[in-house]
Formats: C-alpha cells, structure tokens, sequence
C-alpha cells in the first residue's frame, strides 16, 4: 500500500484536514509523516503494524485524560432561592453577574459526571451521578430533594415576630427533623466523567464510605453479579465438605 493513499484514507476517516493533525493522531512526527509522503516504495507491514499500535497508545492516552476531570472542589454554596421562590438554587444565578457564578452554571450545564455535597465540617453527605441530564440540572434536584435519610435534632423556633419567652417559661421539645440537602450542604465538588464510568464511580463512592454519605440505596458495579439464593441442602453439603 503506497503511503500516500493511506494518509488520504485516513484524513477522510478521521474528518482531519492537515498531516499535523493526522500526526498528533497517530502518535507520529510531522517529520516521521512526511517522509512517508515521500516514500516511492509501499509501506510494508511492519510499518503499518508499528503505526497501528502508536496510534492505539495516543488513543488510550487520551481516553485516560478525559475519563475524569474535575471542575469545580470543594466549593462554598449560597443557596439562593430559586425565580419562582418554590426552589433553591445552589448560588445566584439569576440577579447575580459574578462571572464566577455564571461561568460555573455553565460549565456544570455542558458536562456529565459525578457530585459530591458536604457540610461545614467537610464531611461528605450525599453523593450523585448525573447520567441521563446535566451535573447543573442533577445537581440542583438533589439539592431541593426530600430525603428521609437526612435528619438532626432540632427545636421548631417562632419564625413570625412575637415576645421571647426563655425556655423554663415555654418549652419546646426536642425533636427528630427532616431536612433538604439546601439546608445541611455547604460545599459541594463536580467532576466530569465519561459516560461509561459514571455508574461504577458512584458505586465506589457509595460503597467506599457507607457512614459518611446519606445514599438510601447501595449502588452496584456494574460488572457485578447479584447474589443468588443458595439453598439449605446445598449450604450443608458444602460445610461437611
């Protein structure tokens, strides 16, 4: 096969333009291309096997870069109630011209992945994929999301203006209280992940910290079996074994 033919072939297949692109592509130098453009002879297959396996490491390469990225860690939340004042956003989005804020809405818009939130201590609360819609849309329904799970000791205090009365005069139990991510979360970290590691790297996040995050359900690697039931007799049979 003539060099020449091969470069046109792989420029067509590739959607790439120039032999610099194509390079970077195969692993090769500009130069190193070149001078395959100007063989007479046909590329033998050593040649061609050498090429094959170059452009399988840059492809690997460039696959381990972006499988994971982060994009945002550990970043303060200002919840910030929602246009509709129904919902809570997880910092201005609307009034708010920070370019911070609005760039970052963005950049969560386009991407999909992996979220964790935090409280004040640092301490991870709940962990989320965003799979199917965008680390933003994912990321703000959690935040609003009713969760059994989450609940502190709390007194229900007046919120409408009225006499104090020290707690001998007027006591309030002490009670178990409900409470939405917008009202424990106080940082959260995005990461964008390639789609065909979002599921496992949730399930190691929930698996790998159990006490920490507030996830009702125990995710499952994707490669995993489910248990099987085993039967008594069988049980038996194995332990006398």
């Amino acid at each position: 096969m003539k060099a020449e033919d091969l470069i046109a072939e792989l420029k067509r297949k590739f959607s790439i333009k120039t032999d610099r692109a194509l390079a970077a592509r195969l692993g090769m130098t500009v130069i190193a291309l070149g001078n395959w453009k100007r063989k007479k002879t046909p590329l033998t297959p050593r040649q061609i096997a050498n090429a094959i396996d170059k452009a399988s490491h840059v492809a690997v390469s460039k696959s381990q870069h972006s499988m994971l990225r982060p994009i945002i860690e550990f970043f303060p939340l200002d919840a910030d109630i929602s246009a509709g004042g129904v919902k809570y956003e997880l910092f201005p989005t609307g009034r708010d011209d920070n370019p911070l804020h609005v760039q970052l809405r963005q950049a969560l818009a386009k991407a999909k992945g992996i979220y964790i939130f935090y409280d004040t201590r640092g301490q991870a609360i709940y962990a989320g994929k965003a799979k199917l819609q965008s680390l933003w849309n994912e990321m703000k329904s959690a935040f609003n999301r009713d969760r059994d799970t989450q609940s502190v000791y709390r007194v229900r205090q007046p919120t409408r203006r009225q006499n104090f009365f020290p707690a001998y005069e007027m006591s309030r139990p002490i009670r178990r209280t409900q409470l939405r991510l917008n009202e424990m979360a106080a940082y959260v970290s995005a990461y964008e992940v390639d789609g065909a590691m979002i599921n496992d790297l949730e399930a190691l996040l929930v698996r790998g910290f159990p006490n920490d995050l507030l996830n009702v359900r125990m995710e499952r690697f994707g490669n995993s079996k489910k248990p099987t039931k085993v039967s008594k007799k069988r049980v038996r049979k194995q332990i006398s074994a």
